[in-house]
């Protein structure tokens, strides 16, 4: 698959904490399989292969993957919940009054003001101030975008004790953008936030525990920082906490606990959560059987485009597992399977048992699919 997700480092480079390089401690999972019988892994990177947490947080809301919690220019701002990625708890705080003016601004999209008042502030001292500057340069709102400025204006909040820059300066030091990449100095600075309860920050200093990049490998360490994050809303952290689990790494694996925080990812939407649940739904894993959700999980990850669940969705149907049997939809959903690089023998041998105008019926319906998901119609 892709990465729902530095290090998968995709270290949730947040953009969020976006999703990689090969995991140190191998595959965090081998739930998929076929709904018909055992079958190949699918294999995908772990929780040790994603790529750092970085903040790009759209004005007014707080979202995960794309965006980052308590980011500058959130401030008590509600959460929200992109289908693709599931929310997060906000780490949001109130500015102090002097830079509530720079705030303000901001949020209003007047981002020369908010970059003028922002300055000002910074005279004055104020932390949160350089963070927000330093993110109106490095996304080029209102202005050019000026990474190695960015940077400059978060390593001073982050001096100063602010911890959204510290977490933004990590994710910049990881990239190795606007700056020369270095993870263990990276790795000082998501310490230091995650010390201050940063969700991301101690999501992406998991990550480095679990590549020893940055940080010495030490899988117990992962699973703490891990853990925490998973239980503040980090999406892509409950989908890693529950691999960690399902594969003892860095805790006793536990068949109960994997299904429980792969579960809770599932349910935030979180696509590769949605499959891997899906199995575990189906083999009870963990939890007892139930193809029927199981068939549902597989079906939302398939609407998003991951081709493993159009598989074995096409396979559901095609069987009558946790659905009513239907050659016709086991044909589509294995058309749009086959054009997203999934070959699949017994499928075939359902496309081919089909009337020549189910065939078309099938391929009209598969091609219709994809014009659709192509301009984001529903």
């Amino acid at each position: 698959m892709r990465p729902g997700s530095l290090l998968r480092m995709t270290l949730l480079v947040a953009a969020t904490l976006g999703a990689g390089t090969t995991m140190v401690l191998g595959e965090t999972s081998s739930w998929v399989g076929r709904v018909d019988g055992p079958a190949e892994a699918v294999k995908r990177p772990g929780p040790g292969a994603r790529k750092p947490a970085q903040p790009k947080a759209s004005r007014g809301s707080v979202k995960i993957i794309k965006t980052v919690p308590g980011s500058a220019g959130a401030r008590a701002a509600p959460v929200a919940s992109p289908p693709a990625a599931g929310s997060a708890s906000t780490h949001a705080k109130t500015p102090p009054a002097g830079d509530d003016a720079a705030y303000e601004a901001f949020e209003q999209g007047k981002y020369l003001t908010a970059l003028d008042l922002a300055r000002k502030a910074a005279e004055k001292g104020e932390p949160q101030a350089f963070t927000l500057a330093g993110r109106i340069y490095e996304e080029g709102l209102g202005v050019a975008p000026n990474a190695p400025l960015a940077a400059k204006w978060f390593a001073r909040g982050a001096q100063l004790g602010d911890t959204e820059a510290m977490f933004a300066y990590g994710v910049m030091l990881a990239e190795g953008k606007g700056i020369a990449k270095d993870r263990a100095a990276a790795a000082k600075m998501f310490e230091a936030a995650a010390a201050r309860k940063h969700p991301l920050a101690n999501y992406n200093l998991a990550l480095l525990f679990l590549k020893g990049d940055g940080k010495p490998e030490n899988p117990y360490r992962a699973f703490l920082h891990m853990r925490y994050a998973a239980e503040h809303g980090v999406t892509a952290a409950q989908y890693d906490l529950g691999t960690l689990y399902s594969t003892g790494t860095g805790v006793h694996a536990n068949a109960f606990e994997a299904a429980k925080w792969i579960g809770k990812a599932a349910a935030a939407g979180y696509p590769e959560a949605e499959v891997d649940y899906a199995v575990i739904l189906f083999r009870g894993h963990g939890v007892p059987p139930d193809p029927k959700r199981g068939a549902q999980f597989f079906h939302a990850a398939a609407e998003k485009g991951v081709a493993v669940a159009q598989n074995r969705l096409a396979r559901c149907y095609a069987y009558g597992a946790g659905v009513g049997k239907s050659a016709l939809e086991a044909a589509k959903w294995h058309l749009i399977a086959k054009a997203n690089g999934i070959e699949d023998e017994g499928l075939e041998k359902v496309l081919a048992g089909l009337s020549k105008a189910d065939r078309i019926k099938a391929q009209r319906a598969a091609v219709e699919w994809r014009e659709k998901s192509q301009i984001g119609i529903e």
